[in-house]
């Protein structure tokens, strides 16, 4: 029988959960169809479920439609359970998202159809309630092709002319077959929706079954039936307990069969299955083997984690939600926290929402969860498992940190008979990335097997940033160098050295502190917008109207987490139960009260013993600490920066040809660069005394007739900004981008032949994924492409701080930001419309020495004469005469 695994997804309220028990009875799954409000619900089995009248955890029902074998996943739509449905998006086959008809678009429903889109799940929509009075169907088509996509089309009526004119505007193929047989198959359509061009909608009410149907055949007739391959593998999305405290793996077969007594393993650990039950609903189906495409839960398994993946199967990325808000675990008097901690364990496996933290030092638990209902089904699992009842402490929010520019960290570990030392190379990511890890370091440098437990460390830990001791993130971390001893290394060694690596780094870097945002939608009359504008902006929010109808005005934006946590009841107050706020999480920003937030954090990095800032080295048989900010002076492998610098020392020095122009006074290049370079330099010793600009970069008079060396003349040119500035080539652009590239290093191989100089033209790559820095010559250039997430601004910026000292440097870029920041760097600059008057100025000079040298001269046949035939020649002439 073919198989399909369809998730059910919605904002909270939207009637999702009805719907589930609309399909299951018109299947003949199930004989009578539940209700939410009356309890009874055949998904909602849990007593919480029940009492709230909201889904929790996700579950599982079987149904047939002809031949097909659908497993329904019914999600929580609560955003504090987002992440109990986020890992249930890793086994889906297709998704439907229900809408509520009356509502529209909420803003839980946005972050839905987000995550689908990251996770590449196929999306049928199911608008529900439309019996109700105000729906308007063609409202909310058009609501959703502004908001969502133009392939979202309904598919009530297939037969007329407009359906088909809508799927052949979503994509080339269908247009095509349109065009040029008047028709569009079903096995093209079916294409198109399992490659996300086309959303088929349909309209109805769960509750009164309408629609319905119809939903279910298109499912049946538009999915696309998955093959899986004959070797087994298995995604794991779910960690439960039965009532007998049984612990539940849940898994996706998707290649191969699994039967009872198979023997698993992830390459670490390995156990049998006990047990195979195919569950729908609270009851369960107990098999003797099950096969691919199949959804099921195994007993006997005790080291499995949601997320995994077995056989050929590859393990999931991490969320992308997490839990935004933390919360102290008040225990009851005798009851130790040691013994408690287990146990929560065990609620920690089976929710992805929770996180439980225990803090040594206050030898207390600490959870992370979502929000403050998730908080309240925490407290009634802990009274229901354990029969302990538990209160909690004031809630904070939970921060973290990044790093606003690249640093090179270095982490060194000898005390006697022990030896290693780590580069690490420190980038700041896209906002919402996470941490990634990777390598550019040859074997010659260090061993393989080195650098896998080196990124092995740099994973199992989460590592501390320095400002406050928050969790790091957004950043891009990868192990550019290293060192182990031949005899005296052992991987105990590079854990030490990798951390501290990790610190030292964190420290030299200009340090980021970052809060979780909200994104929300509120409704509220429009007499009381100036209100919630006014409050939103306290709030240190954005916001802006996105529509008004009738009196009722829709303002969307975003807020800090912190602020907006409990202003939905301010919303109820003010407008007198006739505003609605619906918030979803956005993700980290930049915090808006930093300095508060680390004075009252009182976190000092110097003195946190579990993660040291210095490193370890060894001198006359003894080891010794040397504090973050010397490390660079004791290490024992050359910086990653200084192999950069030397890439680019060659050819001879001569006298410089360009000069700077003081255009800016030293006071205002000190105000500037005290709030760009310095400020990544971390906290200094105070003993250690900045220049000022007027001592870095302007000689004093008296030294003017001192002897200057000379200097080699460096011109560095931004290529895409010179290319976009200058007409000519803006204009070849729209043709050829390639053609335009071309004619600019032309140019500037001929100027560089008439001016001496060298010269090296920066390309962006930094959208190129997994690009590497590449480094070529063309004729007598240099030409350098940035690696991936680096900008030529950025890569101009390093190698004008890191050889100012070495050429004489001018930048020819139009960048005003750029510009201050080359001054800074004590380089010249030229816009680009000085560079190319310079470049005319030098191919005219050079046209005008060429015209000198071919002045008119004529030529007399007696210059060539010899002195003898030219006295023949006068004697042959007088005989003439006479």
């Amino acid at each position: 029988m073919k198989k399909l695994v369809i998730g059910i997804c919605a904002h909270v309220d939207a009637g999702k959960t009805t719907l589930s028990e609309s399909l299951l009875y018109l299947s003949g799954a199930i004989r009578k169809m539940g209700r939410v409000d009356n309890k009874d619900a055949h998904l909602d089995n849990f007593e919480l479920e029940r009492a709230r009248g909201i889904t929790i955890f996700s579950k599982q029902a079987m149904l047939e439609v002809g031949d097909v074998q659908i497993t329904l996943v019914d999600t929580p739509g609560h955003v504090d359970f987002s992440l109990e449905m986020e890992r249930t998006l890793q086994v889906l086959d297709y998704a439907t998202l229900v809408i509520n008809g009356a509502d529209g678009i909420q803003g839980h429903t946005k972050t839905l159809w987000r995550l689908l889109a990251i996770y590449q799940i196929p999306v049928f929509l199911f608008i529900n309630k439309m019996d109700q009075v105000g729906t308007d169907k063609e409202k909310i088509m058009n609501e959703l092709k502004q908001q969502f996509s133009d392939g979202c089309i309904e598919f009530g009526q297939t037969e007329a002319d407009d359906f088909y004119d809508q799927l052949a505007m979503s994509d080339e193929i269908l247009l095509e077959s349109y065009v040029d047989r008047g028709q569009i198959e079903i096995p093209q359509i079916i294409e198109a929706v399992r490659k996300r061009k086309v959303y088929p909608c349909f309209f109805g009410s769960a509750l009164k079954l309408e629609g319905v149907e119809g939903l279910m055949q298109g499912i049946v007739n538009y999915a696309h039936i998955p093959s899986y391959p004959e070797a087994f593998g298995a995604k794991l999305f779910k960690i439960g307990r039965d009532e007998q405290g049984n612990r539940l793996t849940y898994m996706k077969i998707t290649g191969g069969r699994l039967k009872v007594r198979d023997s698993l393993s992830n390459g670490v650990w390995e156990e049998k299955v006990n047990q195979i039950r195919i569950y729908s609903g609270k009851k369960f189906e107990a098999v003797n083997e099950v096969e691919a495409g199949s959804v099921c839960a195994v007993t006997g398994l005790t080291q499995t984690k949601p997320g995994e993946g077995l056989g050929i199967e590859a393990a999931s990325h991490a969320p992308l939600l997490e839990p935004v808000l933390a919360y102290q675990i008040l225990l009851p008097e005798g009851c130790d926290p040691r013994v408690m901690l287990p146990k929560l364990r065990q609620l920690e496996e089976e929710d992805p929402g929770l996180h439980m933290v225990w803090d040594e030092q206050l030898s207390e638990i600490q959870v992370q969860i979502m929000g403050e209902v998730q908080l309240e089904i925490l407290q009634s699992l802990i009274q229901s498992r354990f029969g302990i009842e538990v209160s909690f402490g004031s809630g904070r929010i939970v921060y973290k940190e990044t790093i606003g520019g690249v640093v090179e960290g270095v982490g060194h570990f000898e005390p006697l008979r022990h030896y290693a030392e780590v580069h690490l190379l420190m980038e700041p990511g896209e906002r919402g990335s996470g941490l990634q890890f990777g390598v550019e370091c040859s074997e010659d440098v260090l061993g393989k097997s080195w650098q896998r437990l080196i990124l092995s460390h740099l994973e199992e830990k989460v590592h501390k940033g320095v400002l406050t001791g928050a969790p790091i993130t957004d950043m891009k971390i990868t192990l550019v160098s290293g060192r182990a001893h031949t005899k005296h290394t052992d991987g105990g060694d590079f854990r030490e050295a990798t951390y501290r690596a990790v610190r030292q780094g964190l420290k030299s870097a200009e340090s980021i502190l970052l809060e979780p945002y909200y994104s929300f939608h509120l409704e509220l009359p429009e007499k009381m917008v100036g209100r919630a504008m006014t409050d939103l902006e306290k709030m240190h929010g954005t916001c802006q109207i996105t529509h008004i109808e009738g009196n009722i005005a829709v303002l969307t934006g975003s807020a800090p987490v912190l602020t907006m946590r409990n202003y939905h009841k301010e919303v109820m107050a003010y407008t007198k139960g006739l505003g609605r706020l619906f918030c979803s999480l956005k993700g980290y920003e930049p915090c808006h009260n930093p300095e508060e937030v680390i004075e009252k954090a009182g976190y000092d990095s110097e003195r946190d013993v579990d993660n040291p800032t210095g490193s370890v080295f060894c001198a006359h048989g003894s080891g010794f600490l040397v504090p973050w900010d010397e490390v660079k002076d004791y290490m024992h492998v050359e910086s990653y920066f200084q192999k950069e610098h030397e890439l680019f020392e060659e050819g001879p020095y001569v006298q410089a040809s360009y000069s700077e122009e003081r255009w800016i006074d030293p006071e205002e290049i000190d105000r500037i660069l005290n709030q760009t370079y310095y400020a990544n330099q971390g906290k200094k010793s105070v003993w250690q005394k900045r220049k000022t600009a007027a001592e870095s970069y302007y000689r004093p008079t008296t030294d003017l007739n001192k002897f200057k060396e000379l200097k080699e003349d460096y011109l560095l040119v931004d290529g895409y900004n010179i290319i976009f500035a200058w007409p000519e080539l803006k204009e070849l652009v729209k043709d050829n981008m390639d053609g335009a590239r071309m004619r600019l290093l032309d140019t500037l191989s001929n100027y560089q032949g008439i001016r001496k100089c060298r010269i090296m033209v920066v390309f962006d790559a930094y959208r190129v994924q997994g690009h590497p820095e590449e480094v070529v010559d063309y004729d007598t250039i240099r030409i350098v492409y940035t690696k991936e997430a680096q900008t030529a601004d950025q890569y101009i910026e390093r190698f004008a701080y890191d050889h100012q000292k070495k050429f004489n440097i001018a930048v020819a870029t139009s960048d005003g930001l750029q510009q201050i920041i080359i001054r800074g760097a004590g380089c010249a600059l030229l816009s680009a419309k000085d560079l190319k008057e310079e470049i005319e100025m030098a191919n005219e000079s050079v046209r005008q020495a060429y015209q000198a040298k071919q002045t008119e001269t004529r030529n007399y046949l007696k210059d060539a004469l010899s002195a003898k035939t030219e006295q023949q020649i006068k004697e042959l002439l007088k005989e003439e005469k006479e």
